[in-house]
């Protein structure tokens, strides 16, 4: 065998292998099954090239918004739709999430394009869109261990996570056609005053630290220091990377909760998530994606670059990292609080009021004393 043979047959073997990172879909969960048979005539009419039987799987991760895997022979696409039994109307509207994408479809280019949208509940029970589906691989709590996250390779994609939040932060929304997506003037306030208002209508268990924050926040709450368009839950299982070269982002996913506001805010909301080698066992063991891992960004380089790539002005962060904290155990509260009333069986929900005690402890830590953040 030729050199050259060799090394096209071993370039194959390596992309037969990096084919099974691609992130898949699982069985449907007991209790968010879909009607197939009417989603398959619906797709048959309204959908261009739709044609065959249709098959539903789900992507097993994620806490909010439930979405499946669709096939018809060759062709795939995701459906997206509110959870079973959702209580939080407004984070759950799916005709908003298609039109965010749709406009971003127009000057972003790592969103997946939008192809119908339908509240017509004779389908579903619910409104509900489909897209296309981007193939890549995402990075969750454990990644495969074969996969190639070297300290170099972690840098340099930690530095991208940085450098595309940055992006999004100073897209054009006006080209976008999203101009009217928000009220950036009062964001700030809106934003605290939402999300206690939210806890205590999710509110299961007494959890005092939760209720010395949300004072703390309350109390000096800032004004507005830029606007932009922000994603409002940019964090690493949300990112499609290039299964040929991790460092590679080619999609973000999970634009239900885009808007216009303060790009501070969606900067402290993820890092919220940013877990490093330095915290707690107990916060490493329960991280949402592998920011510990050696050479990630520490949250207090982040700041300095996202302030290098954007000039937005981010001393007194502090305060923005406690609120994105407490946000972060508002959503696990809710989400627990489904749990809690049966509205969904999915185990992985069960444990999720404990982790609101420790983010809301964090949280208070940090208001203690600064430097712990």
């Amino acid at each position: 065998m030729s050199g050259d043979a060799a090394a096209s047959g071993s370039r194959e073997e390596e992309l037969v292998a990096q084919e099974k990172f691609i992130d898949s879909a699982m069985p449907l969960r007991a209790g968010e099954e879909l009607a197939t048979k009417a989603l398959e005539g619906f797709l048959q009419e309204r959908l261009a090239g739709a044609a065959g039987t249709l098959s539903i799987e789900q992507f097993p991760s994620g806490h909010s918004n439930l979405t499946y895997l669709l096939r018809m022979g060759e062709d795939e696409w995701v459906l997206r739709r509110p959870p079973f039994g959702a209580q939080a109307r407004g984070g759950h509207d799916m005709s908003r999430e298609f039109r965010v994408l749709s406009g971003l479809y127009n000057v972003y280019s790592l969103v997946p394009k939008p192809l119908l949208f339908s509240d017509d509940e004779d389908v579903l029970d619910a409104p509900f869109y489909v897209m296309e589906r981007l193939r890549g691989v995402i990075l969750r709590a454990t990644p495969p261990p074969e996969l190639d996250l070297s300290p170099t390779v972690v840098r340099r994609l930690s530095e991208n996570f940085v450098d595309n939040l940055a992006r999004i932060h100073t897209l054009d929304y006006e080209a976008a056609g999203l101009r009217d997506l928000g009220k950036p003037q009062g964001y700030v306030r809106r934003q605290i005053t939402g999300w206690i208002d939210r806890y205590a209508v999710a509110k299961t268990d007494e959890i005092p630290e939760m209720e010395r924050v949300a004072a703390w926040l309350a109390e000096r709450v800032p004004t507005e220091r830029a606007t932009g368009i922000i994603h409002n839950d940019y964090k690493y299982d949300n990112l499609v990377l290039d299964p040929n070269d991790l460092t590679r982002i080619v999609g973000v996913l999970d634009w239900e909760m885009a808007t216009l506001g303060d790009p501070v805010m969606d900067l402290a909301s993820a890092l919220s998530y940013w877990i490093e080698a330095r915290d707690s066992p107990a916060l490493v063991a329960g991280s949402m994606g592998p920011t510990h891992l050696p050479g990630s960004l520490t949250r207090r380089e982040i700041i300095a670059l996202y302030s290098d790539k954007t000039g937005i002005d981010v001393s007194g962060f502090e305060y923005y990292y406690v609120y994105a904290l407490f946000k972060l155990a508002v959503v696990l509260q809710q989400i627990y609080t489904r749990f809690a009333k049966g509205f969904t069986q999915d185990e992985r929900f069960r444990s999720l009021g404990e982790r609101v005690v420790v983010f809301a402890g964090i949280a208070e830590r940090v208001i203690e004393d600064p430097a712990v953040f």
